[in-house]
């Protein structure tokens, strides 16, 4: 049997860092759009512990080589039946990365699939529908992206994660969202603390507009609020301001 690669770190509760108009530029999109980035609202604590682990910078030969997972550091929510996930790379790989999905406290893996190379550098999703992976409600589950540098010694593989749970929509935020525009939907989950829809929302609308730097802007500072300051830099970097 493979040799179990996680290491569950103890929960922290994240920090919420709230950018203030200064630090985000307003939205030039049109009327009703929300001047700042979404805020997001973390969800009540839910049982055991749980939330993003690994992660950071590390050598590969003589690279550095930053890996990230975007997920807080508790357990995130979705609502969705087949979410997408998010991680970051800071630079150019063509050693293995491997996906694993696990249920929390299960001894085996309920996915373990290899990422296809090369990898370039950036923010990169996970549709779970292309896995046909379905998530169960009220079952938490931890997922890790891990780059192998060297497949005969696995413990130097560098791994970040996180953790997820699906869950009912309420019918309060059903209701806002049926009478939102796609501009405000990611600001309804983020204040509902529904993290995962929070930023796959705002991705696919990055995707659908990728010249829109603002959306980059609110994307960075959805990302800050849950300590991934590298990785927000990037974001800022691609949007053509650094901090």
């Amino acid at each position: 049997m493979r040799r179990n690669l996680f290491i569950f770190g103890t929960l922290t509760a994240g920090i919420l860092f709230i950018f203030s108009h200064s630090a985000i530029p307003q939205s030039t999109q049109g009327e009703g759009i929300p001047a700042i980035s979404p805020i997001y609202q973390p969800p009540l604590l839910r049982g055991a512990p749980g939330g993003r682990v690994g992660g950071g910078t590390r050598g590969i030969g003589d690279e550095l080589v930053t890996l990230f997972a975007l997920a807080p550091n508790h357990v995130g929510l979705t609502s969705q039946e087949q979410p997408v996930l998010y991680w970051y790379l800071s630079k150019p790989v063509d050693r293995p990365i491997e996906l694993t999905i696990i249920i929390e406290k299960d001894t085996h893996p309920l996915l373990e699939k290899p990422i296809p190379l090369p990898i370039e550098p950036g923010i990169h999703a996970i549709r779970l529908r292309d896995l046909n992976l379905h998530l169960r409600k009220a079952t938490p589950y931890r997922w890790f992206v891990a780059l192998i540098p060297d497949p005969e010694r696995r413990t130097k593989d560098i791994v970040a994660g996180g953790m997820i749970e699906r869950i009912d929509l309420p019918e309060a935020v059903r209701v806002k969202l049926s009478q939102a525009s796609p501009l405000n939907i990611p600001h309804i989950y983020a204040e509902s603390g529904i993290w995962y829809d929070t930023i796959m929302t705002l991705s696919d609308l990055i995707e659908a507009n990728p010249g829109d730097m603002n959306l980059r802007k609110e994307r960075a500072a959805l990302i800050e609020q849950v300590g991934l300051s590298k990785v927000a830099r990037y974001e800022l970097e691609q949007a053509g301001l650094t901090k």
